[in-house]
Parts: C-alpha cells; sequence; structure tokens
C-alpha cells in the first residue's frame, strides 16, 4: 500500500509512534552492546518501516528517520538544540515554552514537546543512567548528560506550573586561553599573571554570577597545572575537562530512597585529604565544605582551584564567610576571616555583561588581615566606558598599576613577569601612597 504525496500530522504521528514501539520492543528483547546500539537502531527502524509498505515522499520519509533516531538515541526534539554548537543554554519551562541561549541572549523557541508526560520521560531519560531518582519525595535533581552537560530538573510539587529541565551546554572542544583573550575576556597580560599564578601553586577562587562562565574559566586555569602533578577533582556533577594524565574525578552521591548513604562534596573533601593530592579543584562550594577547604589550604595543600557565587570579590569574601558558618563549627567571625584571608591568595571575578559576552571583570590580591577587616588589592579590573548603538559594552581591560604582595612567591617559582604586565614601572608600584590604594 502506498500513500498520497502528503501525509497529516496525525497520521503520521501514529507511524512514529509505530515504529519506535518496534524499536523499543525488539531493544528489550536483545539488548545491544553500547557499540552496536545505532547500527542496531537503524536496521530495526528499516524493517519497521518496511513492514508499514509505506511508500513516504523522500522529505518526510527522512525527516521520519531523523526524529526516530532523536528519540531512540537521543532526547527527542530536544536534540537538535543540543547538536547546535553556538546555543549554551537550553530550558524546558513547559512542554510549550522551550528556551535557548545564544550568544548570551534569551530566544524562545518554535519546538514544542507533546505534554508534561513527554517532558518527565525526558528527565527520566537523562538521570537513569546515572542512578539518579526524581520523585515527589525527591523532586530535584542534577545530572549531566553524556557530553558532559550540566541539567538541573525539576518537577511537582516543587514546579507548580510541571516538571522544567535546564541545561547547560559546555563545548566540546576545550577552550584554550588564547581562545579567551581573541573573545576579549581577558588581555595577554591578565593571562600571564594568572597563569603565573597557577604555576606558582596559588589558592584561587574564581567568583562569579549564574552563567558568567566561572566553570569555563576553571577548566581553563586547570590546563596550567603540570603533567607532574596529582589532581584530585571534586564536583555535584562532574564537568571539568582536565587534559592531565594523572587526575582522579569524584562526583557526589544523592541519598537514596530511604535518605541515607549520601556522600557530599564535604565528605569528599575530606577524603582528599588521605588521596596525596598536589592540587585539589572544587567544581563549586556552596555550604560547610568551604571550611574544610580553607583547612586544606592552610595546611600545606597550595594551589587549590575552586567556584563560588558571588558578584563581586568582596562579596566573594562574605559568601565563604557564610558558608563558613554553615559547617556547624561555632567559630567567632574574626577567626574565620583570618582563615579565608590566610588561605585565598587570588579572586578572578567573572561576569556576563549586559550584550552575553563574558569577560574577568576583576584580578584581586587577597593581601591579609588589617583589624578586623580582610584587606584586598585589585591588580587588574574592566572599566566600562559605555555602550554603542549595537548594545555592545564599550570599555577596557587594564592593570591597576599595582604589584601584589605575593610577587616573591612567583618568583620564587622562576616566574619574572616584566612591570609592563602591571602597567607602572617598579618605583610607581612599590611606593607607600600605591600599595594603600
Amino acid at each position: 500500500m502506498t500513500t498520497p504525496a502528503s501525509i497529516r500530522g496525525p497520521e503520521l504521528a501514529k507511524l512514529k509512534s509505530y515504529i519506535v514501539n518496534f524499536i523499543s520492543h525488539e531493544l528489550e528483547n536483545q539488548p545491544p552492546t553500547t557499540g552496536d546500539r545505532r547500527k542496531v537502531v537503524d536496521e530495526l527502524m528499516r524493517q519497521a518501516y518496511a513492514s508499514t509498505r509505506l511508500s513516504l515522499p523522500t522529505t518526510i520519509h527522512d525527516q521520519l528517520f531523523h526524529d526516530i533516531l532523536d528519540d531512540i538515541l537521543g532526547f527527542g526534539p530536544l536534540q537538535p538544540l543540543l547538536d547546535d554548537p553556538d546555543i549554551t543554554e537550553v530550558m524546558v519551562n513547559g512542554p510549550k515554552s522551550i528556551y535557548i541561549e545564544r550568544k548570551g541572549k534569551l530566544t524562545k523557541t518554535n519546538i514544542t514537546l507533546e505534554n508534561d508526560d513527554q517532558v518527565l520521560h525526558l528527565i527520566e531519560k537523562i538521570i537513569l543512567p546515572l542512578g539518579r531518582r526524581v520523585d515527589s519525595d525527591s523532586p530535584m535533581v542534577d545530572a549531566r548528560l553524556p557530553d558532559g552537560s550540566r541539567v538541573n530538573a525539576v518537577i511537582p510539587p516543587v514546579a507548580i506550573d510541571g516538571p522544567s529541565i535546564t541545561i547547560r551546554k559546555f563545548s566540546k572542544d576545550k577552550l584554550a586561553i588564547d581562545q579567551l583573550i581573541k573573545f576579549g575576556s581577558l588581555t595577554q597580560g591578565m593571562a600571564d599573571f594568572i597563569k603565573a599564578c597557577v604555576l606558582a601553586r596559588l589558592n584561587i577562587v574564581i567568583s562569579g554570577g549564574t552563567g558568567s562562565g566561572k566553570t569555563t574559566l576553571l577548566n581553563v586555569l586547570s590546563g596550567f597545572i603540570p603533567e607532574t602533578e596529582r589532581v584530585v577533582t571534586i564536583e555535584d556533577a562532574a564537568e571539568l575537562k582536565l587534559l592531565q594524565d594523572h587526575v582522579v574525578r569524584m562526583e557526589a552521591k544523592p541519598a537514596n530512597s530511604e535518605g541515607r548513604n549520601e556522600v557530599s562534596i564535604r565528605d569528599m573533601v575530606r577524603n582528599a585529604l588521605r588521596m596525596r593530592p598536589d592540587r585539589i579543584i572544587v567544581g563549586e562550594v556552596r555550604g560547610g565544605e568551604a571550611l574544610d577547604m580553607l583547612q586544606a589550604m592552610n595546611t600545606g595543600h597550595d594551589g587549590s582551584l575552586t567556584t563560588l557565587h558571588a558578584n563581586t570579590p568582596r562579596d566573594a569574601i562574605s559568601r565563604l564567610e557564610t558558608m563558613c558558618l554553615m559547617s556547624g563549627m561555632e567559630l567567632p567571625v574574626k577567626v574565620v576571616r583570618e582563615q579565608i584571608a590566610s588561605a585565598i591568595d587570588l579572586i578572578v571575578q567573572q561576569s556576563r555583561m549586559r550584550d552575553g559576552s563574558r569577560k574577568v571583570t576583576s584580578v584581586t590580591e587577597v593581601a591579609g588581615m588589617e583589624g578586623d577587616t580582610v584587606v584586598m588589592t585589585e591588580i587588574f579590573r574592566f572599566e566600562q566606558v559605555g555602550v554603542d548603538k549595537e548594545g555592545k559594552v564599550i570599555g577596557e581591560l587594564k592593570p591597576t598599576g599595582i604589584r601584589p604582595l605575593f610577587t616573591p612567591r612567583l618568583e620564587a617559582a622562576g616566574i619574572h613577569l616584566g612591570a609592563d604586565v602591571f602597567g607602572a614601572n617598579l618605583s610607581d608600584m612599590l611606593s607607600p601612597q600605591n600599595r594603600r590604594r
């Protein structure tokens, strides 16, 4: 039997459902090995289509097969969005409301899902291979896709209007510092300085708002760590892509259905100290683990890297303070601040600008304590002067003219940065007036 050149939507949906069910049934009866899966699915799809004795126009036939492959091997209607390298975020607010972020701008797509059940099905498909669960008792989940993209899903009763999915995509190719310079995220002088700080084993915090590019920058900085060092990474959902050979990756484990057997970031930070790490990289500190991390930094584990949510370097200090107080240890605020000032050497502030671009807007030294206050010295800053007709932010990344107090540590590591990196001559930088700025 053949069909006319045009086939109506409901008939096509029925055909698609038949082929998908046929393939799913066959895969359940005879599961293929991982390497054979696409080949097997492709063959089963052709068998199922042949059994219908239909003859669809080429364009409809090809689109149908493409959609079926996306459903079986990928994530259905969302797969084209995940395949698009220019899209950095996919936000499913509901079956009929799907947004994307492209070049820092949010846009609503014309892609829709059938209903809430299809959204739930996609969530289950993402988290099932990871051994995670989501239900009314545990309605929020963090997970990752096979390509490393970060996924957050929320379902009722927490999600009032229905299940929601947020996917933060990461570039398949790891960015290098040269690309960030090309994008205008930082200057060559800033890059040389930050690289020197990583090589000299300074403890660095990358601070920034949501979607500002903290993880991307952390990945770039991790590339400066020598191959000879043992690195332990600790994350909620594994996203970091370190190129070094000697890396041990750890990922948090949520509690089971009985609320037991959770492995938190704090547990992993404590355990990492027993693993003879040269460096500890914590994907993001959010709670009491901040105190454990600071103590690790203060007890010989130099060169550690982490990120946290904060809008300015000063806010980052306040956030660390708050998180340390969340640890359950009843410590005076001044003691906590002394821990922070002693442990952290550098705060790199990453920001997403109004035009969607991402920049390192401040590089700040944590210079110690003065009374009850943590002293901070800005080494580089972004100075915005306006916005052009296209809405692009106009400004300049430049040094402040101040050389950091930890310069002797850089020189002890064999790194000598010229005075031009800091934008002033040596006598200017060492003057008492500048050091008090």
